[in-house]
């Protein structure tokens, strides 16, 4: 069994393959990783090989690395972003500067969709949108805060805004906790389906929509345009990576 790891800012994700694949997940909340994995991972198995893909900070990575070691006598191998893998090619600047969840998240899109271009959606704590071509180049995209933080940031940087958790269902909002959850949310989907419009533009290729992460389904349901959901986009990519080692 393999043991597929996506650690992020605020969730901590993981899948086991052969023979079936599974899935789980766990809120970070500020836990201790050790305590959070003695609670989680204490009735799986012992894998045959650990691989994980990290956007967390060293402290964190370095602590579910250590926790496998001591409970399973394994090293854990970190998923990178390379200059080309699995089809898949780096067209950053420095290839080894793009974050590694959305490397391994469009080697998974790559792998969900030959032959056709993507763009790619990973609503967590950031939203990124990346453009992947047919021909499965990464040709670049961009980052946003996503709904958790565009709502801190209004509550946290204004004088007299302090609702965040309001009716977000209308535009015409009609107090100012609704409005906030309203326009964060119509804001992050308007631009979501711009973004994709301007890959379009620039690339010639038409694109299906791919979209993952923990907003993904709050997001999707807002977008006019059609939205492929892919919940464990991120581990999929990774258990393409764990074929080839």
């Amino acid at each position: 069994m393999r043991l597929l790891i996506d650690l992020g800012n605020t969730r901590l994700k993981w899948a086991s393959s052969d023979p079936v694949w599974q899935v789980g997940a766990a809120a970070l909340r500020g836990r201790e990783i050790a305590e959070l994995l003695n609670d989680t991972w204490r009735e799986l198995p012992t894998p045959t090989a650990v691989f994980m893909v990290s956007v967390a900070d060293r402290q964190a990575s370095e602590a579910v690395e250590q926790w496998v070691q001591a409970h399973w006598r394994l090293g854990v191998y970190r998923a990178l972003p390379q200059a080309e893998q699995l089809g898949v090619t780096n067209r950053y600047r420095d290839p080894a500067t793009l974050g590694a969840d959305r490397w391994v998240a469009l080697i998974g899109a790559h792998a969900t969709i030959a032959n056709s271009a993507a763009c790619v959606v990973d609503c967590g704590t950031a939203v990124t949108v990346d453009a992947l071509t047919a021909a499965g180049e990464f040709a670049g995209g961009i980052i946003f805060p996503g709904l958790g933080l565009l709502r801190q940031a209004l509550t946290g940087g204004t004088a007299h805004i302090r609702a965040s958790d309001g009716d977000e269902s209308s535009c015409l909002a009609r107090g100012t906790g609704d409005a906030v959850a309203a326009g964060s949310l119509y804001g992050l989907a308007g631009a979501i389906e711009r973004v994709c419009e301007e890959f379009e533009q620039a690339l010639g290729e038409p694109m299906k929509l791919l979209i993952t992460g923990g907003d993904a389904d709050h997001l999707a349901a807002h977008l006019r345009r059609p939205a492929r959901r892919i919940p464990d986009l991120v581990l999929r990519g990774l258990d393409r990576i764990a074929q080839t080692i």
